[in-house]
């Protein structure tokens, strides 16, 4: 390839990756009980209706669960990137001609954040989830936090800075692999 963003791979070989395999979050019913505290101290004070104010607070605690979902799809998908980058590694180590590309004694070489830039280069279908966002969580937290800890102020943060920040972080990269020289699959295990 002629394009100086990517690492070039001796030969003309289709190199074959293991498959992304996907544990997506399953669609389960989210306790709005745990969150109706949250959702109560969110709303301002107000002269209204108690019928209105509970209806109001409903609608955040909705609101707050659906925010939630969207965390664990986003983990899931991290979870599942970051998983399959491990996978790729054991077969880049196992390949001669791929071995060499990911060490960082060897000019120019690519980083694990390259494997999601073929991700998206490839045009994988991911549902609405951004991969950066999805690994960047997965890198924040080892675990998915429990909804118990989801309040205003946390999706403010975790959506502004956090996510993001460990993805940029994590993700410099010199050079990139070419699309047109790995093939994989992805399988949805869930």
């Amino acid at each position: 390839m002629s394009d100086q963003r990517y690492v070039e791979i001796p030969g003309s070989k289709t190199h074959e990756l293991p498959p992304l395999l996907l544990h997506c979050a399953m669609d389960s019913a989210t306790d709005l009980t745990s969150v109706m505290q949250e959702a109560e101290d969110m709303l301002a004070a107000s002269d209204a209706d108690q019928e209105i104010l509970e209806q109001r607070k409903l609608d955040l605690a909705v609101h707050l669960a659906q925010q939630y979902k969207g965390l664990l799809s986003h983990w899931n998908w991290g979870d599942s990137v970051i998983e399959w980058i491990r996978q790729c590694e054991i077969t880049f180590e196992s390949e001669g001609v791929l071995r060499k590309l990911l060490h960082p004694d060897v000019w120019p070489h690519a980083s694990r954040a390259s494997f999601v830039e073929l991700l998206r280069e490839k045009a994988i279908p991911t549902g609405g989830v951004a991969l950066d966002t999805a690994v960047g969580l997965r890198l924040t937290f080892r675990q998915p936090p429990p909804i118990d800890c989801f309040s205003s102020e946390f999706l403010f943060y975790l959506n502004a800075t956090v996510a993001g920040t460990a993805y940029q972080a994590w993700s410099q990269s010199p050079v990139l692999f070419p699309p047109d020289r790995f093939h994989f699959d992805v399988l949805d295990v869930s």
